[in-house]
């Protein structure tokens, strides 16, 4: 990670933050400039801003940019669970542990190496080199369902639901503690957690809308089994969203507590449930996929102590 100090002159009194950082950096754009202070990468006398900002004479900006990496994505043969697929979009049944699409520290052994081997250049390009065909992601450690694009009016037709909240997406769960509600509904904005980068958080500083609908599914001792529908689409949302009213997810070792449950290997999240209208045809189309065997086991061994 880069760490970038600058001090606003007289010259660039009242200029928008974006653009000034596009100015004032080499080979950085206003839309990337715009991505970092979503991302709560720009600090201003070490408080976010918006990007709309208007800087002042004496303003002390400092900004955080990650390495750059070399790009050099190798089509591997890695197994798939393909649940659909047909000429313009497939859908796959994600392991647990498995990256969705290369990043930093994770250039092999991805979801897009395996795409790119059992479908070559067949992924739209929409999304760039990195993320050919992924529409929406699932974090490493949550397994399910994910939509794959290989055309670009797939991509498109996909985006656009997920953006009008029309794209079908639920989850089941094993949470700490009793959720007393039978339903509930979550409805916090996520952001960038202000002093750890990686973490989100629920705040009003630089965040979006985010609502999780929450259904108790069994209740078990100290834990609650649930099926959670996605209306936005955030990072780490249900994990956040859970935290945030103090029943995070069995096994998260980022928003649970720090005595984890190790035999886990992760979150207690499994994306059980994809439906979508088909961009091409029209048709609607759903599909479900039943969680991982350390998840049933997990919840077996609920039950039988219930």
């Amino acid at each position: 990670m880069n760490r970038l100090d600058l001090t606003v002159e007289a010259a660039d009194q009242g200029v928008r933050i974006d653009k000034y950082l596009s100015d004032h950096i080499d080979d950085l754009s206003r839309s990337a400039a715009t991505k970092l202070i979503d991302d709560g990468m720009v600090t201003v006398g070490e408080k976010a801003v918006k990007k709309n900002y208007k800087t002042a004479v004496g303003d002390r900006i400092t900004v955080l940019i990650d390495d750059p990496q070399p790009v050099d994505i190798t089509p591997e043969d890695i197994p798939l669970d393909i649940v659909y697929e047909d000429a313009h979009l497939l859908v796959v049944n994600k392991p647990k542990g498995m990256v969705v699409h290369p990043a930093p520290g994770n250039y092999s052994g991805t979801l897009v190496n395996a795409l790119m081997y059992r479908c070559g250049d067949e992924l739209s390009g929409i999304n760039g080199e990195l993320r050919p065909g992924i529409v929406h992601r699932i974090d490493k450690n949550t397994s399910g369902l994910l939509a794959v694009a290989k055309s670009d009016i797939a991509h498109a037709g996909l985006s656009e639901q997920i953006k009008a909240h029309s794209f079908t997406r639920e989850y089941l769960a094993i949470c700490y503690g009793n959720i007393k509600e039978d339903e509930r509904t979550v409805d916090a904005p996520i952001g960038r957690h202000k002093t750890d980068r990686k973490k989100m958080c629920v705040t009003q500083l630089n965040s979006k809308p985010a609502v999780t609908h929450i259904k108790v599914l069994e209740r078990y001792s100290g834990f609650t089994y649930i099926l959670c529908r996605l209306e936005t689409g955030r990072t780490h949302q249900i994990r956040v969203h859970l935290a945030s009213i103090g029943h995070p997810i069995a096994g998260d070792d980022v928003y649970g507590p720090s005595k984890v449950i190790t035999e886990l290997g992760g979150q207690c999240l499994h994306a059980y449930k994809l439906g979508f209208v088909h961009p091409v045809t029209g048709a609607y189309m759903e599909f479900t996929a039943d969680p991982p065997e350390s998840f049933v086991r997990f919840r077996e061994k609920l039950r039988s102590a219930h």
